[in-house]
């Protein structure tokens, strides 16, 4: 049956060495952990609105869900990637491969909830011929995959649920997440995936983090051309190929989603988040919004109400 285990306000958490990773102060943050074959939820939901440090090397694989996060300011860093001062961060996911240093700190702008997900390498749930435990996972720090976080949403349901057969369920989806994993992480994908003339693994990887970096910026395709090591002739066709968008359309298309989290967010007036994500004024970014959406930003931000 599931290890269910709710922490008090103030209790304290695991320290540098444990299993988990360590939130300073702790009496700031809730914790309710979930433990099933292979897999481990540690769901956080924070008191206050203080500043705080977190840190971690996990020995297991930890997927971050965060559901939402935004910082006024604050750092955050993965080993092997470069510091992020990214502050808006709510519907991303981050993966620190095991033995990877995880840290940071940051001063919150909202209440922040998140799940943290450690996943044993040598899970035995999942069959040892896909080469889980063999995979050298790369890290990756707010990014958005649609298939990995709903299986990660549904996942953290169950360790909220209660229901009878609910640890069955949950164990079939920890098995769902690492196949989740090896496929974004490229271990388990068959060649045929590969895009001819696309852009390389760390080309893709280098625009899109800086594209998540500036969205409210003028981004021109020079720039990310640049970034690719490739003229703008040839990059916008690259990228084209492996993202199914020109780089324009991919720039507005991620830029109303990050709206689209911000809308959720009442304190912020539409003025305010058309600003944020890079629209000159309101009545563009209303237009580009109804556009992708169907609705005006305060239609959509009522729906979700």
């Amino acid at each position: 049956m599931n290890e269910l285990q709710t922490e008090p306000a103030n209790a304290t958490p695991p320290n540098p060495s444990a299993s988990f990773v360590q939130i300073t102060p702790p009496e700031i943050v809730h914790r309710r952990m979930v433990a099933w074959s292979g897999i481990h939820a540690d769901i956080i939901e924070m008191r206050k609105r203080d500043p705080f440090e977190y840190g971690i090397r996990p020995s297991h694989h930890l997927l971050i869900m965060a559901e939402r996060a935004a910082r006024d300011d604050g750092e955050t860093l993965i080993e092997g990637l470069p510091l992020s001062t990214q502050r808006e961060f709510s519907r991303k996911l981050t993966l620190v491969p095991a033995g990877h240093r995880f840290h940071g700190w940051q001063n919150p702008r909202t209440l922040m909830r998140t799940t943290y997900f450690y996943v044993d390498p040598q899970n035995r749930l999942v069959d040892p011929e896909v080469g889980f435990a063999e995979a050298e996972l790369k890290p990756r720090l707010f990014f958005f995959d649609r298939d990995l976080w709903d299986t990660a949403a549904k996942l953290k349901a169950q360790a909220e649920s209660s229901e009878p057969g609910s640890r069955h369920y949950a164990e079939a989806l920890g098995a769902v997440l690492v196949h989740e994993i090896l496929r974004l992480n490229n271990a388990a994908a068959p060649r045929s995936t590969k895009v001819r003339g696309g852009l390389a693994g760390w080309q893709k990887s280098a625009i899109v983090d800086y594209i998540e970096e500036h969205l409210a910026d003028d981004v021109s395709l020079v720039t990310l051309a640049g970034l690719a090591r490739l003229s703008p002739f040839h990059f916008a066709r690259a990228f084209k190929q492996s993202f199914g968008l020109p780089p324009h359309r991919y720039l507005t298309s991620r830029r109303l989603e990050r709206a689209k989290s911000l809308l959720t967010q009442p304190q912020l007036s539409v003025t305010e988040i058309g600003i944020q994500v890079g629209f000159a004024d309101t009545s563009s970014f209303s237009a580009a919004f109804r556009k992708n959406t169907g609705l005006a930003p305060r239609e959509y931000r009522r729906s979700t109400e």
